[in-house]
């Protein structure tokens, strides 16, 4: 390998390649279940709506404990909402998870002229103004179950560099990073701070997602819809801080034709230097564009797992 080559496999994860090995045993229920979601990707997509929200009232049986994540952090979040409110955001989150599925399969397999077909943008002009300064864009975005077809809507547009959780299962970790790649730049390592930053340096335009609990390190404890001390995590303010880069919003919501990805400009005086006040900053950023399609949200995520103080009770007993 030589230096350039070296370089190159530190800032991207090295993409994986076809084993003999996925043709064993341990592996045909793999390729039966991404059999059939390939199939269904063909699908027309009036169908796959319906197959979708079959799917998701199965989550209820099949997936209780998510389904009770979700009931408890909609209690918190809105205390102010009725509870036949909160229960019409949580049926109809039911419905999104269960699309999230089929969405999977249409951002890693539709031919390119389908995706556009059901692609809508607004407010892209805020990316091409700070890429046009030959600055990176570093693009905070929120976990919508949608997000997978998001990305690949995203990097028809413009191809993206995105953070990377590596899959266990050999065989999906093949299927999924080059489904993912199809029409994006390349990706980096969960783990690789120095190769988000030298592609935020090379002018791209990165991912980042900042609305979950990544625990007690490197956090500050701030305000989150009616959660008064919530972990916020202090990396999102990392990048903006050591990079050529500028920051926006982003976030994927489904219309009545497709999707949208609508994109909001940044913070002003961004960093500050006062971190705590930053990352509330995002936090409120982030409520605005859950409000957009709350039912949207990834709502089964232990968002609030986390407690100021070790000692304190979970919040999800």
């Amino acid at each position: 390998m030589n230096l350039l080559e070296s370089s190159l496999s530190i800032k991207k994860v090295v993409a994986p390649e076809f084993e003999i090995a996925f043709l064993l045993p341990k592996y045909w229920l793999t390729w039966l279940s991404v059999f059939i979601l390939y199939s269904v990707s063909w699908f027309p997509y009036s169908v796959q709506k319906s197959i979708g929200k079959l799917l998701g009232k199965s989550l209820k049986t099949i997936a209780k404990k998510r389904y009770n994540v979700a009931k408890r952090n909609l209690e918190l979040s809105f205390p102010d909402f009725s509870q036949e409110r909160r229960q019409t955001i949580l049926d109809a989150n039911l419905d999104n998870a269960g699309m999230a599925v089929l969405e999977t399969g249409m951002g890693w397999w539709w031919p390119t002229w389908r995706v556009t077909q059901k692609a809508e943008f607004e407010g892209y002009e805020h990316i091409e103004a700070i890429l046009a300064k030959g600055k990176g864009v570093l693009a905070y975005a929120i976990h919508n179950m949608n997000l997978e077809f998001a990305c690949r809507m995203a990097g028809l547009k413009y191809p993206s560099v995105v953070f990377y959780r590596k899959h266990n299962n050999r065989l999906m970790e093949y299927i999924s990073y080059h489904g993912r790649k199809r029409s994006n730049k390349y990706m980096v390592n969960k783990r690789n701070v120095k190769g988000l930053i030298s592609a935020l340096d090379d002018g791209e335009l990165c991912m980042y997602l900042p609305d979950q609990d990544y625990g007690r390190t490197k956090c500050e404890f701030t305000p989150f819809f009616a959660v008064p001390e919530v972990a916020t995590t202090t990396g999102s303010l990392l990048f903006a801080k050591q990079a050529n880069c500028e920051t926006v919003f982003l976030v994927s919501i489904r219309t009545d034709n497709g999707y949208k990805i609508i994109v909001q400009p940044g913070l002003d005086n961004f960093p500050s230097g006062d971190d705590k006040y930053d990352v509330t900053r995002i936090n409120q950023m982030i409520e605005k564009m859950i409000m957009l399609a709350p039912e949207e949200y990834l709502w089964m995520h232990k968002r609030f797992k986390t407690r100021p103080n070790a000692d304190d009770p979970s919040l999800y007993d």
